[in-house]
């Protein structure tokens, strides 16, 4: 795709959606960081059921570590590798009071030190919360990536790097969000909605559903 068509893409995104948020709930940057490693394998939707059931009393990393690993363990149980992120989470609450007064950084290399935090999760907070030009790359944005023709790329990372040389700049800081959920209501992985598409017209998939 060309230049002049990605930024069509994101002017028609930004038109239709002038402020895109993240679908998951959260009232802080910790929260936010919690609900985003338990993401992993699982919707928003999955996360935010689970999250709904201990946010409001023990959201906070005090909170969570008075809360105890057996019954964050129960709460979050209907997500996948539960067991694995309580033990992520409850050893990230620790280490963000050891080290960060129990504040989230806002530096990629901390956030990456913490446990259950690998480069799409940091990606995710860097943006999200701290309006950091970075860019998450999840299987939606993988797929809307290549299939389009915006950012072409055989690995997470060529893409994410991609993304952020092809991106107009005034378009950087909310990319992320409108491609995820282009991805995940439009061009979805089976049968994308290629008639529904707004930017159907700019698209180089050559498999396009018919109307």
């Amino acid at each position: 795709m060309k230049r002049a068509a990605v930024e069509e893409c994101f002017r028609r995104w930004q038109a239709a959606n002038p402020e895109p948020k993240t679908e998951l709930e959260y009232h802080s940057t910790f929260q936010l960081l919690i609900a985003v490693m338990l993401s992993a394998q699982a919707t928003d939707r999955a996360v935010n059921l689970a999250t709904r059931r201990f946010f409001p009393e023990h959201g906070t990393p005090e909170g969570l570590l008075a809360m105890g690993l057996e019954a964050l363990t129960e709460a979050i149980r209907t997500i996948g590798l539960y067991k694995t992120k309580a033990r992520n989470v409850i050893r990230t609450c620790e280490l963000l009071l050891q080290h960060h007064d129990g504040q989230v950084p806002d530096r990629r290399e901390a956030l990456e030190a913490l446990p259950g935090v690998g480069r799409k999760t940091a990606n995710v907070v860097l943006n999200t919360a701290f309006r950091q030009p970075a860019m998450a790359v999840d299987t939606h944005i993988f797929r809307v990536s290549n299939r389009t023709g915006i950012a072409p790329g055989k690995t997470v990372l060529a893409v994410e790097q991609a993304l952020l040389k092809r991106v107009p700049k005034p378009y950087l800081l909310d990319a992320h969000h409108w491609l995820i959920l282009h991805g995940r209501y439009v061009c979805v992985a089976r049968k994308p909605k290629c008639p529904q598409c707004p930017i159907a017209d700019l698209c180089d998939y050559p498999d396009k559903t018919p109307g």
